[in-house]
């Protein structure tokens, strides 16, 4: 019985109690059936609950939300539906997916009721029948999907869900707002297979990039490779600035042959190399040395006898 109701069947059996007392039995047994009368055709509804009222069986309307009043006897309030949004958790257990792959699902479903008359006549029970058909499209909707489907694209299978859902509680009178896969749980044994997949294509992934990485490198090489045989004094420089990099930090003595010095030293070097190049084509010749006369012998005349 709502407040205001209940004021008035106290001030009334009171009322009715005073005056029956003092000044009339029967005028105060009236103001107490006045009382009775009041509770139970007086009826109130908040502003998110619809009253279902039957009259000898048929519908007679959804009242609500304020005040209103029925007829004692003649009508009965069937049902009182809450409109606000309700929330309803819902799981399926070992349900195998589509490469049979068993699955732990949580869910959850948010839903309202936007026709009173329909929730309260055309099902028995709505809310038992929203968990079951809930948990029912679950299990369709896993056995019709891959794993990886399912762990990947949550979103494609809250929209599937929620489409099932909301197709077949539509007649109830009851409109699905959103629905949320809260978590999937594999076996232990998948969980590591699938860890070991992972680092499987992780470990390749970095060996490709590995390799791109060096063949970059080698390129970039071969060019330096190229402008130091162009440029000899470009390879000492570089020489002398990798032997200050290694020293300058630890302040050792490095010893470097003298071989190696010679190739710090492009100006000392190459004529040496011309040179050798030179004695080399000599060389090759056959007795081209003893064929050529001396120049000094040509331009001295013969002794005489």
């Amino acid at each position: 019985m709502n407040p205001i109701t209940s004021f008035l069947v106290l001030v009334f059996a009171l009322a009715g109690l005073a005056v029956g007392q003092w000044v009339n039995l029967y005028l105060g047994v009236l103001l107490l059936a006045c009382a009775v009368v009041i509770g139970m055709s007086l009826k109130m509804a908040n502003v998110w609950q619809k009253f279902v009222v039957l009259r000898m069986g048929k519908l007679q309307g959804v009242k609500g939300p304020g005040l209103f009043a029925i007829v004692p006897v003649l009508d009965n309030v069937v049902a009182v539906i809450d409109e606000r949004i309700q929330t309803t958790a819902f799981n399926a257990e070992q349900a195998l997916t589509r490469d049979t792959v068993p699955v732990n699902v949580d869910a959850i479903i948010f839903w309202h009721v936007h026709d009173a008359e329909k929730a309260a006549l055309a099902i028995t029970n709505y809310r038992e029948a929203i968990d079951r058909v809930a948990q029912t499209s679950l299990r369709e909707m896993i056995g019709s999907s891959m794993l990886a489907a399912l762990l990947s694209d949550r979103k494609d299978a809250d929209e599937q869900l929620k489409a099932e859902i909301a197709g077949k509680t539509a007649p109830w009178g009851i409109s699905v707002s959103s629905v949320e896969i809260r978590d999937v749980a594999i076996p232990e044994a998948l969980q590591d297979a699938m860890s070991r997949q992972a680092q499987a294509e992780r470990e390749k992934q970095a060996r490709v990039i590995l390799g791109s990485a060096e063949a970059a490198i080698a390129g970039q090489f071969v060019e330096a490779a190229n402008i130091y045989a162009g440029h000899p004094e470009a390879l000492q420089l570089r020489a002398m600035n990798i032997i200050y990099e290694v020293t300058k930090e630890r302040g050792a003595t490095i010893l470097i042959p003298s071989a190696m010095v010679d190739s710090l030293n492009p100006s000392a070097t190459l004529p040496l190399a011309l040179v050798a190049a030179s004695v080399a084509d000599s060389a090759a010749g056959p007795g081209s040395a003893a064929a050529t006369p001396r120049p000094d012998a040509q331009a001295k005349p013969p002794r005489s006898a």
